[in-house]
């Protein structure tokens, strides 16, 4: 039941651990960091951190690239930090999910070097090799999404090795049983060690087609969109036999109690909650990612929020995610005004909310000067916008000239207007972004109907999004002003204002209709009122 649920009650704080906190004046977040600022996120209110790869990795795609998946990265500490992180964050209440990166490796794994070294290598086919076609060239029309073709040739043992993201990164083969089982392993290696979950990265490209088909063309691509988008990835992703290494994933963590397993996954909602699987059998929380993707406007939100709860199966639980570090901030995909009422849009619908570190404080994409340029996928198609580094600044702690981050000079620059957009500051601002973020996680503890209650839909006018969360007795309303424009809202009854975006109308009686200022939201408690 949700409300026995740890994984269903709380919420889920990504840190990406090269922008979190800086220890040892390197530049570059560490362990240490994030173990000094367990006291920040435990106020904050967050009952999980996820912490993106800490493995030892050449960083070609900034720990994607894994070259040991039972080990930590020395940039980031050592084994012993890492089990002392687990343990006071144990300690304090907070659950560790790790990132795990199954679909390939770093070109300097192991694994990799045998498979490389010969055809007749016993690791050959833990990686995907093919014959060039006729011509010649790639074995089919597979996209990197980097950019350009997936296939890279390899010129001492005749055939191309294939790579959905960096040449660096070669794909695993997940139809070769011993593949999965030294994967599972690794699963085991950090759940003795006490994590309480993974996130598995891009779960929908573990398995390609045995056939290797070509791809069909998109017919929606256009110049000027990412490379990747020319073909559409029937062939090369979401394969049907991905389901069944779905379930012997949750096989080995349902051996260990209480333990979560989410997945990464970008498709659209009908093909998103196939991976709930069979019963017990898919992962708990498919990551749903449609709230960064729809434009911005209550009839889109609305149509998806609608379709998305009625899609997810009865015996399943939702999630939502609004900001990650492959998208840009919330504030600059929406702007300032709105980002207190996404603020409460994501910690009010029902399923477990995801945050991003640094959006509770309002973090907008940082300008990276051109020479300071870090991501792979910005460099290898310039122009495009595709660069993920403005997400990915160090975060801001207080007004110093490195934002508290660090002693040394940062791995990214800090972002600009720090200097008032810092945890320190908003802190001593009762009226503030991370206030707001606060009220509403604690908000979300005193109310069971925010956590555990049905959700529906109430029909408003635009620019109104409006909904009631029901557990009980308890009946609940948020009304949320999508516009820079005044507007009145209907309530399905009278009550009491529970909290508004803007701090300032607690305990404010409620008629029948609401007057919400522009880009304001609010929850209404109307438990009293009479209603169906």
């Amino acid at each position: 039941m949700p409300q026995h649920t740890w994984w269903k009650r709380g919420i889920v704080y990504q840190i990406y651990p090269m922008s979190f906190q800086d220890s040892d004046g390197d530049g570059n977040g560490d362990l240490n960091g994030i173990r000094r600022r367990l006291d920040y996120l435990r106020w904050l209110g967050v009952d999980a951190i996820w912490l993106s790869p800490i493995y030892p990795s050449p960083m070609a795609d900034f720990g994607y690239d894994v070259s040991d998946h039972c080990a930590v990265a020395p940039r980031f500490g050592t084994m012993d930090d890492f089990d002392r992180l687990v343990a006071e964050a144990h300690e304090q209440g907070l659950r560790v999910i790790m990132d795990f990166v199954p679909n390939h490796t770093s070109d300097r794994h192991p694994w990799f070097r045998e498979s490389r070294a010969s055809r007749d290598n016993a690791r050959r086919d833990w990686y995907i090799w093919r014959d060039p076609a006729a011509d010649g060239g790639p074995p089919n029309n597979w996209l990197s999404n980097f950019g350009g073709s997936a296939w890279e040739w390899d010129a001492a043992s005749g055939q191309y090795y294939y790579h959905a993201f960096l040449k660096q990164q070669p794909d695993l083969n997940w139809r070769n049983r011993a593949v999965r089982q030294a994967m599972y392993q690794v699963l085991k290696f950090w759940l003795d060690r006490g994590v309480d979950g993974f996130r598995v990265d891009v779960l929908w490209h573990l398995v390609k087609d045995d056939r290797f088909r070509d791809d069909p063309p998109n017919p929606t691509w256009r110049e000027g969109d990412a490379s990747v988008r020319r073909n559409l990835p029937v062939y090369s992703t979401d394969r049907p036999e991905i389901h069944q290494v779905i379930a012997e994933m949750r096989e080995v963590v349902d051996r260990y109690d209480d333990r979560l397993l989410i997945g990464e996954i970008y498709l659209p909602i009908e093909r998103l909650v196939a991976y709930y699987g069979e019963p017990g059998a898919g992962v708990h929380l498919p990551f749903n990612f449609h709230l960064i993707q729809t434009e911005w406007n209550p009839e889109a939100l609305r149509r998806l929020i609608e379709e998305y709860d009625r899609r997810v199966p009865e015996r399943e639980w939702p999630n939502w995610v609004l900001g990650n570090h492959d998208n840009h901030r919330i504030r600059s995909r929406i702007g300032s005004g709105q980002a207190r009422v996404a603020a409460m849009l994501l910690l009010t619908l029902r399923g477990t909310p995801t945050m991003y570190y640094g959006d509770e404080i309002g973090m907008v994409d940082a300008e990276i000067p051109p020479e300071r340029v870090q991501d792979p996928w910005g460099r290898n198609e310039p122009g495009l916008g595709l660069g993920r580094d403005p997400q990915r600044t160090p975060m801001q702690w207080d007004g110093s000239p490195n934002a508290g981050f660090s002693d040394g000079c940062p791995w990214l620059p800090v972002a600009a207007g720090h200097e008032q957009c810092n945890v320190h500051a908003l802190s001593q601002t009762p009226d503030s972004l991370l206030w707001l973020y606060k009220r509403l996680i604690d908000l979300r503890r005193q109310h069971e109907a925010l956590i555990a209650g049905r959700f529906a839909i109430i029909d408003a006018p635009a620019p109104l999004l409006v909904y009631e969360r029901r557990f009980a007795d308890e009946r609940l309303v948020v009304a949320l002003n999508l516009s820079a424009e005044a507007v009145a809202a209907s309530l399905p009854g009278t009550g009491t204002l529970l909290l508004s975006t803007g701090l300032d109308r607690e305990e404010e009686a409620l008629g029948a209709t609401l007057a919400l200022r522009p880009n304001e939201g609010v929850i209404a408690d109307l438990t009293a009122a009479p209603g169906p």
